[in-house]
């Protein structure tokens, strides 16, 4: 899948889980409704779709993992932006493992620049550098039908 394909798919994916967390609405619901408005690729709608799924049925581990590697930032006192770009990635190369560490990596940080504060970028590429250090860079499972 090309790299334009998955960051569009990645911007699509924050964009509702943002929502999700700031709004409690229903993930398939916003995803739905980000489709139909950015009228997108199948590529995109399914890849985000299978992120946005990811992340919804792994947010009590993945949010144990940010607490974890981030324990001086309580998780509802961190930037909900941030806080979603770490989920997205950390599923990615954790998880679900078909995303390389460091493309997963730079992927959180170029969302951390375009939709983040100032301190947003070094903060999610600490959080993430430390917990990819801490697991030896690699993922926990890989992903079946991507």
């Amino acid at each position: 899948m090309a790299v334009r394909v998955r960051r569009q798919a990645r911007v699509l994916t924050l964009q509702t889980l943002y929502e999700v967390d700031v709004a409690n609405h229903a993930p398939g619901k916003v995803l739905q409704r980000h489709i139909q408005d950015g009228a997108l690729p199948g590529t995109v709608e399914n890849f985000a779709s299978y992120l946005v799924s990811g992340v919804m049925a792994n947010k009590v581990q993945l949010d144990e993992l940010i607490r974890h590697y981030a324990p001086e930032w309580p998780l509802d006192q961190m930037a909900a932006i941030d806080r979603n770009i770490l989920r997205i990635a950390i599923f990615e190369f954790m998880l679900d493992g078909g995303t390389p560490v460091k493309v997963a990596i730079n992927e959180a940080v170029e969302l951390a620049k375009l939709f983040g504060s100032d301190s947003s970028p070094r903060f999610v590429n600490g959080v993430l550098g430390t917990l990819a250090a801490s697991r030896g860079g690699s993922g926990a499972r890989r992903r079946k039908n991507q």
